[in-house]
């Protein structure tokens, strides 16, 4: 990759790293839901100067439908699940399960799509789900601290639980954009998946709304979610699809526990285990294979 892509794709994943920590911040004051309610009103409303751009609207309108609902599934109810994991496990281990996505993707894809992976892909998805089983039975790494303290071992599943069912909406969210929104103007997709996604929460927003007026922290946090991990974000994930293609893009994937893992030790004081990151490495690993980015080759065959 050329230097300055490179850099945009380190870039890319510092922020969606970043994305845990502030959603952890955000979480212990406005609640899960709340947070994944503002975090995607405030993105709609920094994307909403992407509708100029020549193309954006006339794709929008032509497939408003689809593009909302596919922002509930693909940005709303996932980012309450994972506001709601964050605040009883660490911001590093959600990470490592949220890597699990491209296992998800390419799960649905061959139930849905009826993408039949080769082997190399099948034993990638056992892999990956190994290591997912490993890390859930292991519970490394768990700094559970709730809002009321320290956190019981089922609300700790249940929040991994949690984390595990994003991934699956984001695996729903691909295969639904392949087979409805080929075409669309990406702009357009990342603005009114956002739309989709506010408006898909506004209620149940107003409904968990805090009785006592988040504090400053609170309110910089999900400016920084939602303008930074999200809006931004975006931006910067279509253009590396476009000048790199999505197989290249997607090894992002690989670098946002790190950058999460990080945030999480310096600014949290969260714990990082060897069982923890050797999970991760069987993860990472069934990941690579099950979309193809690793690839396990045959004996060679005599001429």
């Amino acid at each position: 990759m050329p230097l300055p892509l490179i850099a945009e794709f380190v870039l890319l994943a510092a922020l969606w790293g970043a994305s845990f920590l502030f959603m952890r911040l955000g979480a212990h004051e406005f609640g899960p839901v709340a947070t994944a309610g503002l975090r995607v009103s405030l993105a709609a409303l920094f994307l909403l100067p992407a509708f100029l751009v020549a193309g954006v609207w006339a794709d929008f309108r032509r497939r408003a439908r689809a593009i909302l609902w596919v922002g509930l599934l693909n940005s709303g109810i996932p980012f309450a699940l994972y506001a709601f994991a964050v605040l009883h496990v660490s911001t590093g281990l959600t990470s490592i399960l949220n890597a699990t996505v491209p296992l998800s993707g390419a799960l649905v894809a061959w139930l849905w799509l009826r993408e039949r992976p080769d082997s190399s892909r099948v034993l990638g998805l056992g892999v990956g789900f190994l290591g997912v089983l490993l890390l859930v039975w292991g519970q490394s790494g768990l700094e559970a601290r709730g809002r009321s303290g320290e956190a019981s071992q089922g609300m700790v599943l249940l929040a991994m639980g949690a984390a595990l069912l994003a991934t699956v909406c984001y695996g729903l969210a691909a295969s639904f954009t392949r087979k409805h929104l080929q075409g669309v103007h990406p702009l357009a997709t990342a603005t009114g998946s956002q739309i989709g996604a506010a408006l898909g929460l506004a209620l149940p927003t107003l409904w968990t709304w805090p009785d006592t007026l988040p504090g400053a922290h609170a309110w910089m946090a999900m400016l920084a979610v939602a303008l930074l991990c999200t809006s931004l974000a975006y931006v910067l994930f279509f253009r590396i699809i476009a000048r790199a293609g999505p197989a290249r893009a997607l090894t992002v994937t690989f670098l946002v526990p790190v950058f999460a893992m990080a945030y999480g030790a310096w600014f949290l004081n969260e714990r990082i285990t060897l069982w923890m990151l050797g999970c991760g490495a069987v993860i990472l690993t069934g990941t690579a294979l099950s979309t193809g980015l690793l690839v396990l080759s045959g004996p060679k065959k005599r001429p």
